[in-house]
């Protein structure tokens, strides 16, 4: 007992300033939220938005960016609010049977982070409008990069297009962050698996296609990351998107997606997932899409052959009855 009254004596003792600088900076987020909640006194000192602000910018630069700055602000708790939100990514979420009718946001502001070897390569924020007639009805697609837009990274393309090792080298060390943030409602939700789920390359064009992907019941959000370059050179990234499809393959249209997406912002489940995890959810997905895939197949072909079956039916009756008229 003498030494834990000790130990907090003297942790009581520091002066807030040496545990603000030289104690609280060094912890990551969930480190100190859990530090926040030991004693009244730490959670004073833990909540301040500067610190929060220190590592949501250290873990998604993007969030410097002027407009995801002003924007997290009006948050409750500013950057504790994103970060908790944001850390760690939605993950195999199920949604309830009835999404809730309420209404789309506005907008959608976006602020992507791509990372090679833990360092960002590509930093984004971009606003899309979400209220058009367009977009509410239309597949739901979001381009980060503009038109013949490419942006560099220092990773070296392999000379050989089917060295397996070189592509998983990619899958190791390239990450991604797509925070989504809702300015109506004020909570955002990362939609990045944040580890690749699929690296290949594409059997025509030879570029180098990066999935991530989050999946939602029978939905899943995903965001393709798509690479060019001459081989033995250095990989340029030409496109990042985020589309959701669901379990038959069919992309979904924008206003149902911000229904899926309002609902899993207020109660879907964030939890930390390792890349053999997210594989294995995204694996799953892709067997119930061929599952579904297979038995539509099937039912389509019964279907045809029963049209195939009643259609030689009726051409036989007929000519049976042509040929017992003229007889």
């Amino acid at each position: 007992m003498a030494n834990s009254t000790n130990s907090a004596t003297t942790i009581t003792a520091l002066h807030s300033d040496i545990i603000q600088s030289h104690i609280l900076t060094r912890l990551d987020g969930p480190t100190l939220a859990s530090t926040s909640s030991s004693t009244s006194h730490l959670r004073s000192l833990c909540t301040q938005n500067p610190l929060w602000r220190e590592i949501c910018t250290a873990t998604w630069p993007s969030l410097q960016q002027p407009l995801a700055d002003s924007l997290i602000s009006t948050f409750p708790t500013a950057h504790r609010s994103i970060f908790s939100d944001s850390f760690p990514s939605l993950h195999d979420s199920p949604l309830p049977h009835k999404l809730p009718p309420s209404p789309p946001p506005p907008e959608l502001i976006s602020a992507v982070d791509l990372y090679y070897k833990g360092k960002p390569v590509l930093s984004r924020v971009i606003r899309t409008e979400t209220e058009k007639s367009w977009f509410l009805t239309s597949p739901l697609w979001i381009d980060l990069l503009e038109t013949n837009e490419m942006v560099q990274t220092p990773v070296k393309l392999a000379p050989n297009v089917e060295d397996r090792e070189w592509l998983n080298h990619v899958e190791e060390n390239l990450t991604l962050s797509w925070i989504v943030i809702n300015p109506a409602n004020q909570r955002a939700a990362n939609l990045s698996s944040r580890f690749p789920v699929s690296v290949r390359r594409h059997w025509f064009t030879g570029e180098v296609e990066i999935l991530y992907a989050v999946a939602m019941g029978a939905v899943q959000w995903t965001v393709k990351v798509t690479c060019c370059g001459k081989a033995g050179g250095e990989m340029h990234v030409r496109e990042v998107s985020l589309a959701m499809e669901d379990a038959d393959g069919r992309h979904v249209i924008g206003g149902e997606c911000m229904m899926v997406l309002q609902a899993a912002m207020e109660g879907g489940k964030r939890r930390k997932v390792v890349a053999e995890e997210a594989k294995k959810s995204f694996e799953r997905f892709c067997l119930v899409k061929r599952e579904r895939r297979e038995r539509r197949l099937k039912r389509e072909k019964a279907l045809d052959m029963s049209v195939m079956l009643v259609s030689f039916a009726v051409v036989f009756t007929l000519l049976f009855r042509l040929v017992t008229y003229w007889a």
